[in-house]
């Protein structure tokens, strides 16, 4: 079963322009975008059992990272707000 991509990128495709704006200006943004970059590649060499884990050390990843997509969400979404 192929394992689906979830960087933010193709998650949001809407908030392309203000993931990179906060990238680029937002520190707090760019280590929550880091850590779940990271998150995301570590769940899906889990998936692809590149990488030996439990299942509930892969459920605390997938859990870890839908708690960021969500603070970033909220963050992109006022950053969208005009002005």
């Amino acid at each position: 079963m192929p394992v689906e991509h979830h960087d933010l990128i193709h998650e949001l495709p809407e908030f392309k322009e203000q993931i990179h704006q906060l990238k680029m200006e937002d520190d707090r943004f760019r280590k929550m975008f880091d850590e779940y970059h990271d998150l995301t590649r570590a769940v899906e060499n889990m998936e692809n059992e590149v990488l030996p884990a439990s299942t509930a050390t892969e459920e605390q990843a997938k859990l870890r990272r839908l708690q960021l997509k969500d603070e970033m969400y909220t963050m992109l979404k006022a950053a969208a707000e005009p002005a």
